[in-house]
């Protein structure tokens, strides 16, 4: 099946209103901010649903009862085809995977399952719907790039993944791309640096930690030795990026294509985690550092002149604004759920 421009309308920005969008990934940390804005703009959104997660912030805000929802699996080819056929998609945002670099250490196979053949089962089903399908854009990451010695990541940088997680999105992002090139399914590949922001509950992650550990006048834990440098970018800036590029697709200038998205502003494992003590007011408080990670980059970060330059794409905050109003969050989070323990 080929991908053909069909009205004037596919090289104008999308109008969300009505517009059929298909979410994977859509109970994770970004899926539910993305969902949120898109239920704002107006769009009907049909999210991949594998495991039900209460408190997800796209259950806890009831956004979800406001989308279509599907129950599966990426591992599954013939529901995803279904999805897409009997809702008619126009746009993917394909999230899903397995995103914790331990779990992927831990169990390397079901991470290959997910990230890896949940990929190409889902641009199967793309290409099966070509008809429908107008754009699609695939979720890689910074860590897709690997180890190299020169620094920042540009999109030009070659994808040598050695360890599982990254191994797992080198080939995703390739496939993404090989498709495109192959098919014409009309793909764009984002590559984000760490993720955070208000949702994310998976506390083993730093940030998120961290907070936790200082909200409860505890010792925040540091995994790594606590040199390990990252791009930190927060949440509703990933989601402008995702919503930003979409709207240029299937443009020929960015259909096709890789973009990195964040801050561009890396920051040592320690050093953000005294930022955060603090923002907070923790200054007391003194990282435990454990020095037991295993199968990490030691060093990577992104240049995203790609995005300035063929979007005027720039994050609307600093890592201090994504910080407080995620420390913000976080606290009235805990607030809650101790008025639920003793309730």
């Amino acid at each position: 099946m080929e991908f053909r421009f069909r009205t004037l309308e596919d090289l104008a920005m999308i109008s969300w209103r009505s517009h059929n969008v298909f979410v994977t990934g859509a109970t994770g940390l970004l899926g539910s901010a993305l969902v949120e804005e898109l239920l704002r703009r107006g769009a009907n959104v049909t999210c991949l649903v594998r495991d039900w997660v209460p408190r997800s912030m796209l259950v806890a805000s009831g956004n979800l009862e406001r989308a279509n929802v599907v129950r599966g699996e990426l591992e599954d080819p013939a529901l995803l085809e279904r999805a897409l056929n009997e809702y008619e998609i126009e746009t993917v945002f394909h999230l899903g995977a397995q995103t914790i670099v331990g779990t992927a250490s831990r169990s390397p196979i079901s991470t290959f399952e997910a990230n890896v053949r949940g990929t190409w089962n889902l641009l199967e089903a793309c290409r099966a719907t070509a008809k429908l399908i107008r754009r699609v854009v695939i979720a890689s990451s910074d860590k897709a790039y690997g180890a190299h010695d020169t620094l920042p990541y540009t999109e030009a940088t070659p994808l040598v993944g050695r360890f599982p997680y990254d191994v797992s999105k080198s080939c995703a992002d390739l496939i993404a791309l090989s498709y495109f090139h192959t098919y014409q399914v009309p793909v764009a590949v984002t590559r984000c640096g760490n993720l955070f922001g208000a949702g994310d509950l998976n506390f083993n992650r730093l940030i998120p930690g961290t907070i936790r550990s200082a909200l409860r006048d505890e010792d925040p834990v540091v995994r790594s030795d606590g040199t390990f440098v990252r791009d930190y970018f927060y949440v509703q800036d990933a989601v402008g990026a995702y919503l930003a590029l979409a709207e240029r697709m299937p443009e020929p200038t960015f259909v096709g294509e890789a973009f990195n998205f964040g801050t561009e502003t890396p920051i040592a494992v320690l050093d953000l985690v005294r930022r955060i003590l603090v923002l907070m007011d923790k200054t007391k408080l003194r990282p435990r550092v454990l020095n037991e990670a295993t199968h990490e980059i030691p060093r990577q970060y992104l240049d995203c002149a790609k995005a300035r330059r063929l979007m005027d794409w720039a994050p609307q905050h600093t890592l201090d604004d994504g910080l407080r109003a995620a420390i913000a969050w976080y606290r009235a989070w805990e607030e809650r759920d101790r008025a639920n323990d003793h309730a």
